[in-house]
């Protein structure tokens, strides 16, 4: 028996349920929101496709009642308020750092051994939060900012080379923002053939360009946050912990040491499994993207020290 909840019943927090089940990942799946009748319809409404789509798990959503999510594997949470057109990730800090602060806490009270996937925006912080807050070890939260960035990416040069995402291998680490993301084109591969071999400088500095501001031009063009690919994401990693599939995932993790930086949440390849990311790995990336990187964890540290300086973390 297993059970994951997710926090969080809007468009990602709904994908990622519905994704969850549609894939029988765990035996029980909880949607809690704090509006009334949002996540137990959208649980029904996933629920009702059971006999379409094979579902053999249970969905059960329920407003504000924590008690239904006891004894979790797995706790995704989503809360907060999405993206607006023009606003930045790091805008948001103010109003979800209070929500998650307080999200992560009353969920550790009904599930004290949870593995933490953390969405809310902005990733890097909101993670960073939670492992700072949480007591629970570092390997137990995951940010989902690599998960999401490499599958962009992989979209793009999927685009560029007229191919399949599912032939091409490509990683993005560091922050998860529109400045702050490495797409580290360097290792980037299609069917086991670097792209460069394929593509010119100026089509993959095009590529990763439009990586980097992925979630801004889907926000101008939907009007708030993406959903489909992040609440993907989001259950591809719950798949990987519940599953122990040990697969390879760029992940916001609390850093000591990787790749040169400390006590901050930064995205890194890692191996994720029963005991949540149970390995990192150091890529051979070369200097242009080291020092892309550099930039990104002290972009990512400047954001935490609001956290710090406003008491939230203390």
């Amino acid at each position: 028996m297993s059970k994951v909840t997710v926090i969080g019943a809007g468009n990602v927090g709904s994908t990622c349920a519905d994704v969850l089940a549609k894939r029988n990942v765990a035996s029980d799946i909880v949607l809690i929101d704090i509006k009334e009748g949002v996540s137990e319809g959208k649980a029904a409404d996933i629920m009702q496709t059971a006999s379409l789509t094979g579902i053999n798990v249970r969905v059960k959503g329920v407003t504000n009642d924590y008690a239904a999510t006891s004894g979790s594997d797995v706790i995704v949470i989503t809360s907060g308020i999405p993206r607006k057109p023009g606003m930045t990730r790091e805008e948001l800090i103010g109003v979800n750092a209070g929500i998650v602060k307080s999200v992560v806490t009353t969920a550790l009270q009904h599930s004290p051994k949870a593995k933490l996937i953390i969405v809310s925006n902005p990733m890097d912080a909101m993670c960073y939060l939670a492992a700072k807050i949480s007591g629970l070890p570092r390997n137990s939260v995951l940010g989902l900012g690599g998960a999401l960035d490499s599958a962009r990416f992989k979209y793009y040069l999927s685009l560029a080379l007229k191919a399949n995402p599912n032939d091409i291998e490509a990683t993005v680490i560091g922050g998860h923002g529109d400045t702050t993301m490495v797409p580290l084109v360097s290792l980037a591969t299609y069917r086991g053939v670097p792209v460069t071999q394929f593509l010119s400088n100026e089509t993959l500095d095009k590529v990763s360009a439009e990586t980097k501001v992925g979630g801004a031009t889907l926000t101008k063009l939907l009007g708030t946050s993406a959903w489909y690919a992040p609440g993907a994401a989001a259950a591809a990693m719950a798949e990987s912990i519940i599953n122990d599939e040990k697969r390879i995932i760029p992940c916001g993790v609390l850093v000591e040491g990787e790749y040169g930086e400390s006590d901050l949440v930064i995205g890194i390849p890692v191996v994720v499994g029963k005991d949540g990311w149970e390995k990192t790995l150091e890529y051979p990336i070369n200097d242009k993207e080291r020092i892309a990187f550099k930039a990104s964890s002290d972009a990512t540290r400047a954001v935490n020290q609001i956290l710090i300086d406003n008491g939230t973390i203390k």
